[in-house]
């Protein structure tokens, strides 16, 4: 068997150098599905879906990244590392971000406490106005209640000469990969089998995608695909 680590793909790897992009890493099963089913407050990744980020939380760069010592060196680690390096802004959806449907409730600020471990503006699709949230670190979340497009043109505004990420979930990134907005996808994929739950792939049109890097490990798969415009 061949070592695990990474392979590049130079067939279809181009100098993109100096060109802002907008890009998406999630996690998914085998089975394609990015959360659990039965979703909820309590368990906002659905029954079983922790299990398509226990490969993350093992890592010593995500351990970093939240101000905690330990975890794992290797690729994985380097793929974490990877995911945030130039990244100006996010943008997610309202489900993502949490806090339950309707109008606000304004005590809620998301999952990750006082300090998300974003360190740049976030933009929030969602159909209810608020007004934008600072918290420490840098991170400040904007509510965008116009549509993909727009939180798209704010999100690049504000990136500046850094890379767009699209957090998810996955109705966020469906809509991004229909719009033709979305320029990488890096699928990690998790050797699970969830049954049910919410599937990545679907609703999105006919979009092109050519692999540039897979990086593999004993917990997970990570392969880069280029989106064809």
């Amino acid at each position: 068997m061949a070592p695990l680590g990474r392979a590049m793909i130079p067939s279809v790897i181009e100098s993109q150098e100096n060109m802002q992009q907008i890009k998406c890493q999630i996690s998914i099963s085998l089975d394609g599905f990015v959360a659990g089913p039965n979703q909820s407050l309590d368990e906002p990744l659905g029954e079983g879906g922790t299990r398509l980020h226990e490969w993350v939380f093992a890592t010593g760069e995500w351990q970093r990244q939240h101000g905690l010592e330990g975890g794992e060196p290797g690729p994985d680690s380097d793929v974490i590392r990877d995911a945030m390096d130039n990244v100006g802004a996010y943008i997610m959806g309202r489900n993502m971000f949490g806090g339950g449907n309707g109008a606000w409730d304004e005590t809620w600020t998301g999952w990750w406490g006082d300090d998300p471990p974003f360190h740049a503006p976030v933009f929030v699709l969602t159909h209810h106005p608020r007004e934008p949230l600072p918290m420490q670190g840098g991170t400040e979340f904007s509510f965008v209640t116009d549509g993909p497009e727009a939180a798209l043109e704010q999100a690049r505004a504000a990136a500046g000469a850094g890379d767009v990420s699209v957090a998810g979930g996955a109705t966020t990134v469906q809509q991004f990969i229909a719009a033709g907005f979305l320029d990488e996808l890096h699928l990690h994929i998790v050797p699970i089998v969830l049954g049910a739950g919410e599937r990545l792939l679907v609703n999105v049109g006919d979009p092109k995608f050519e692999p540039v890097e897979v990086v593999a490990s004993a917990a997970v798969t990570h392969v880069r695909y280029r989106v064809v415009h």
